[in-house]
């Protein structure tokens, strides 16, 4: 016979209450716990860590002069980890480059530079009138007179035009040029274009980019032959010292590319009368990393011109145009040669304000202190260069 055993235990709420005590004292020594352990968690952490030096420095136990001495030298090493690795940092961000040169191939089709031709003397004697010689007589030197070869007293002429004079009293190239041949072929004046230096009225060869001329061998016969008539008795007269008197006769040259205004005051060469010229040049082309890498001026992406006045950079085209800024900020005026469409310089302005000016550009270190209102700026190198060196050979012409 089955038989069913039923157990039946109740706890009295005496027994719960101190279980419920203790569990809450438990929570009570670990937040003791913990609170207690947290000012000594970068003691644990320094003498657990695997950076050394870090546990002797900072590590539990007591504070002294050795643990002094290891703090030292800890942030010795870290003062100097830092120091290295901004310079490294600043080395990177510097876009650091290798200077390299390749030296390529010529093409096979190269074309011929351009040439800048100037007569030394600026005015043709014969040419002038009583109206130029009464206005250029600063420049030239020459006294004023009238017709009759008396001297000028309370004569009024007509205001002065110096692309007129320049243009009109400069000498010309048609009487100038004796002959002509370039790679086998005549050339004449009409190969010519005008342009306008510090020499006056000069004349350039193969001066159009968009027409250049090809050169496809070098030496004798296959470049320019020119002759040229310096027209000597047209030079003026030395009556007294300018800065336009030449007591020099000759041509003024300078090779350059097409992209690239004349400068030719300070980069061209003279050809004296009665000799025969041999240039030999060969085009060295150096091409400049731009920013970030250097200073130098970019090309524009858009190919537009970043001078005013001028198709392209270049060093030349940046120095006439400080030097145009100059004048004009000075003598509220602008030289023949020099771009833009400001008012020209008269003549008396020529002499008394614009060459003056234009000889501070040597005194470019003292222009704050000598001359403040005067301010330049300065010419920064084209990532793209071309320059010729040339060698030249003289020889005596025949009856010369």
């Amino acid at each position: 016979m089955p038989i069913e055993i039923v157990c039946k235990i109740k706890f009295a709420e005496e027994d719960a209450k101190p279980k419920e005590k203790e569990a809450g004292d438990e929570q009570s020594l670990l937040g003791a716990a913990r609170g207690a352990a947290a000012p000594r968690d970068l003691a644990t952490f320094a003498s657990t860590s695997t950076l050394h030096g870090l546990g002797r420095a900072c590590g539990p136990g007591p504070h002294g002069l050795r643990r002094t001495l290891w703090a030292l030298a800890l942030f010795t090493s870290l003062t100097a980890f830092l120091y290295q690795a901004a310079g490294l940092a600043r080395g990177y961000l510097s876009w650091p480059h290798l200077v390299a040169m390749d030296p390529a191939a010529p093409a096979p089709v190269a074309g011929f530079p351009a040439v800048t031709l100037c007569n030394i003397n600026r005015f043709r004697h014969s040419a002038l009138s009583d109206a130029d010689i009464f206005h250029l007589a600063n420049l030239t030197g020459l006294p004023p007179k009238d017709r009759d070869g008396h001297r000028a007293a309370g004569l009024r002429y007509p205001e002065p035009d110096m692309v007129d004079i320049l243009n009109r009293t400069g000498h010309q190239l048609a009487d100038m040029l004796k002959s002509c041949n370039f790679s086998g072929h005549h050339c004449s004046a009409s190969n010519f274009s005008v342009v306008y230096t510090r020499y006056g009225k000069c004349y350039t060869f193969n001066a159009d980019p968009q027409s250049s001329l090809p050169s496809r061998a070098g030496g004798m016969g296959s470049g320019l032959e020119i002759m040229l008539d310096i027209q000597q008795e047209e030079y003026l007269p030395i009556w007294r010292e300018t800065n336009e008197t030449s007591f020099e006769a000759g041509i003024r040259v300078q090779i350059h590319s097409q992209e690239e205004p004349p400068y030719i005051h300070q980069l061209g060469f003279g050809v004296s009368p009665g000799f025969q010229t041999f240039v030999s040049c060969q085009e060295q082309r150096l091409t400049y990393l731009p920013q970030p890498w250097g200073n130098c001026r970019a090309e524009s992406g858009l190919r537009e011109p970043e001078l005013q006045g001028y198709s392209a950079y270049s060093v030349s085209a940046c120095r006439l145009r400080c030097e145009k800024e100059a004048v004009l900020q000075r003598c509220h005026c602008r030289m023949v040669h020099m771009p833009g469409n400001e008012t020209i310089c008269p003549p008396n302005i020529y002499i008394e304000c614009a060459d003056h000016t234009l000889g501070l550009c040597c005194l470019l270190p003292f222009l704050p202190l000598r001359h403040p209102p005067l301010h330049l700026s300065v010419s920064p190198l084209p990532n793209n260069l071309g320059s010729p060196p040339l060698s030249l050979f003289l020889g005596l012409f025949p009856g010369g």
